[in-house]
């Protein structure tokens, strides 16, 4: 999926316009959750995220979904990383 591709479908399913967001090299977030929805798009290097003890790296070209409230470590790859991201707001419960 290209980059125009990533942006109308995230639109297209009530996420927010797209931002960039780099990380770079030795970048680490402990665990956290977030209220809304997330995807993204890498567009350079990789990122890892960790989600119930299970860890799953992203590379360039691939999309990672995280639902609202799912508690998640991640980390950059040894390139650092950039993505394209997309939050959907989500009700309270």
């Amino acid at each position: 999926m290209n980059i125009d591709e990533f942006e109308a479908s995230v639109l297209a399913q009530g996420y927010s316009p797209t931002l960039c967001i780099e990380r770079p090299v030795g970048y680490s977030l402990g665990e956290h959750q977030h209220s809304f929805d997330a995807c993204a798009l890498i567009t350079t290097g990789e990122i890892t995220l960790v989600v119930d003890g299970v860890s799953r790296t992203y590379a360039a070209g691939e999309i990672f979904r995280l639902p609202a409230r799912t508690v998640h470590l991640e980390s950059a790859g040894p390139a650092g990383v950039s993505f394209l991201s997309a939050r959907r707001e989500i009700s309270a419960p």
